[in-house]
C-alpha cells in the first residue's frame, strides 16, 4: 500500500506562528455537535457511520451521530438546499479528536480503503487526517500529543507547524481498519471560513473572550483553557465573500457549552457588544458571527 499526503490536501493549513494573547478566556469550554444541512442526508449519514465510524444515536427530523453517548454530527435535512459558493463563509472543517494513535491508523485504513483522496499533517501538537464528505464539508480526524510533548516557544507560548505525517508509520500502528468510533471520540476544533478576519477576531476574542493561540497570514486560531484551537478562522478562500444565502447547505451550527459562570458573563458581554441573539434549544443563546456562522453557546448542567 503506499500512501501520500498531497500538495494542497483537503483542510489542510500552512504553518502557523504562535502569538499568545492577554485575555482571560472563558472556562471549562467543551465543543458539542456539528449540524450539517444536507440535500441527502442518508449519504451523509452512511459516510460518518460507515467510514467515520460513528454510531446513530438518534433519527428523526434530523439525524444525530455520535461516540458513546457524545452527539458529535447532526444531519438535518434539506431536500432542495443548494450548495452554498465555495469562496462563502462557513465550515472550513469540523475537527473530530479521536483518543490514541491506533484509533487514528484505524481511521486511515477505513479512509484509503474506500478509495477517498486524504491529506496528512504532522503538527507538532497533534497527528491529523483531512477528508471531505459526500457534500464537500471538511473533516478533520486527529489525536493530540500529550500536552506535555506540545513544543514550547522562548515566550511560554505554544508552538505549532504543519509538516508531513508519516502515513506508513501510523497504519501499521491500526488494529483493524475502521471499526466504531472509541466512546472517548469527541470534537476538538471548528475551523470556519470568515470573510473579514478583524471583525471574527471582535467577535471571537474581544466579545466572546477566546484567546488568541496562534495568527498567520490570513487567520487566527483561539481557545480556551490554553487548548492549541478550540476555533480556526481563516479568510483564504472567503475574504470579502458575502454571508451565503439562507437554506443552503452546508454548516447550519456548532455548540459550544460553557461553564454556568462563563455562559451568564458571556450573556451579558454579547448584549453589550449589540450582538443579537436568538434562543436556541435547552435554554441556549444562538448567534452568529458576522460572517453568519452560527453558534449556540450553552451552559453546562
Amino acid at each position: 500500500m503506499t500512501l501520500a499526503a498531497p500538495a494542497g490536501s483537503p483542510g489542510a493549513h500552512p504553518a502557523i506562528g504562535i502569538e499568545p494573547s492577554a485575555r482571560i478566556a472563558p472556562h471549562d469550554l467543551v465543543l458539542g455537535a456539528v449540524s450539517l444541512a444536507s440535500p441527502d442526508p442518508r449519504r451523509l449519514v452512511a459516510f460518518y457511520r460507515d467510514l467515520l465510524g460513528l454510531d446513530v444515536l438518534a433519527e428523526g427530523e434530523a439525524t444525530m451521530l455520535g461516540a458513546g453517548v457524545r452527539p458529535l454530527v447532526e444531519i438535518l435535512s434539506r431536500p432542495k438546499a443548494p450548495p452554498a459558493p465555495r469562496r462563502a463563509p462557513g465550515l472550513f472543517h469540523m475537527a473530530i479528536r479521536v483518543p490514541d494513535r491506533a484509533s487514528l491508523a484505524a481511521r486511515l485504513l477505513a479512509l484509503h480503503g474506500a478509495g477517498l483522496r486524504l491529506g496528512a499533517s504532522n503538527h507538532l501538537v497533534s497527528e491529523a487526517l483531512y477528508v471531505d464528505d459526500p457534500d464537500g464539508n471538511g473533516v478533520e480526524i486527529y489525536r493530540d500529543l500529550p500536552r506535555a510533548e506540545w513544543p514550547v516557544e522562548p515566550d511560554g507560548s505554544i508552538a505549532m507547524q504543519t509538516l508531513p505525517l508519516d502515513l506508513q508509520s501510523l497504519a501499521r500502528e491500526a488494529k483493524v481498519a475502521g471499526g466504531p468510533a472509541p466512546a472517548a471520540t469527541d470534537m476538538g476544533h471548528v475551523h470556519l471560513k470568515v470573510n473579514d478576519l478583524d471583525a471574527a477576531k471582535r467577535f471571537w476574542v474581544d466579545t466572546v473572550g477566546l484567546a488568541i493561540m496562534a495568527r498567520y497570514p490570513g487567520a487566527l486560531f483561539v481557545s480556551a483553557d490554553g487548548y492549541h484551537h478550540h476555533v480556526g478562522l481563516n479568510v483564504w478562500q472567503s475574504g470579502g465573500a458575502p454571508v451565503p444565502a439562507a437554506g443552503t447547505a452546508g454548516l447550519d451550527h456548532f455548540t459550544v457549552t460553557l461553564a454556568a459562570d462563563a455562559f451568564a458573563a458571556l450573556a451579558v458581554r454579547l448584549v453589550a457588544a449589540g450582538v443579537e441573539t436568538q434562543p436556541g434549544r435547552g435554554g441556549a443563546l444562538r448567534v452568529a458571527d458576522p460572517s453568519g456562522n452560527t453558534v449556540e453557546f450553552r451552559a453546562a448542567a
